[in-house]
């Protein structure tokens, strides 16, 4: 059985362990059990009454959260022409074709999101067993397979994120930091539920979001009402 320090189970006994709290109370209570020293990330859990082998229920996609992550991720652009100057001046980290590819291959992945002009997907395609274990392949669904890279790369230094199903059926989340005022979180986490209901598939049956948990770092979890999943009382 897992042992947990004094800190945590301090901020335990904060939560009470069979009560489903309304969203506003929720990033409250998150706040105060943060345990770690450094600024924890505040995450979402879902539960999503999906099954996700079916190509009708997966849910994927991304979102600019109105108040960003609280972190800044590093950008690898893969362009060619016009199309590297853009993705440079815009504010890309790694910008470049086939030496970025070699360099992959070699073992390097010191990035965090990964965008390609529409041209370029015949050379990153090589990439995909790398690259896509990792979630860094690119993806028009989620907006990193684009022409449009000075767009692609301010929302992603904005606090875009990505969301998708595991193979449970289950969606996790950055809402920002644990230092975020409640207000920012709670802004960023309607943001999220929101966007997570319109894009509901149309194969899912019965229940749609099963579960919500939210918690910090190393933090326990604090259970959110699902009736009142999406808003910000």
């Amino acid at each position: 059985m897992a042992k947990f320090g004094k800190k945590y189970q301090d901020a335990l006994k904060l939560i009470e362990a069979d009560k489903f709290y309304a969203p506003k109370e929720a990033v409250e209570l998150v706040k105060k059990t943060s345990v770690t020293k450094f600024d924890s990330t505040v995450e979402v859990a879902f539960k999503l009454g999906v099954n996700p082998k079916y190509a009708d229920q997966q849910v994927r996609g991304a979102l600019v959260l109105p108040h960003g992550t609280g972190k800044s991720k590093s950008v690898l652009v893969f362009a060619k022409g016009a199309k590297v100057q853009e993705a440079e001046a815009a504010g890309a980290d790694y910008v470049g074709g086939e030496e970025l590819v070699a360099k992959i291959q070699g073992g390097w992945t010191d990035f965090e999101v990964c965008v390609a002009t529409p041209d370029m997907m015949g050379v990153v395609g090589r990439l995909g067993k790398i690259l896509g274990p990792k979630g860094l392949m690119p993806n028009p669904k989620v907006g990193t397979v684009t022409m449009d890279v000075t767009r692609a790369i301010n929302e992603i230094k904005a606090g875009k994120i990505e969301y998708r199903t595991d193979k449970a059926g289950n969606v996790q989340a950055p809402i920002g930091k644990a230092s975020f005022t409640e207000q920012q979180l709670l802004e960023n986490y309607i943001t999220l539920v929101d966007t997570l209901i319109k894009v509901k598939p149309s194969g899912a049956k019965g229940q749609y979001i099963k579960s919500i948990t939210v918690s910090t770092t190393m933090g326990p979890g604090v259970k959110i009402d699902v009736l009142k999943a999406n808003s910000d009382k």
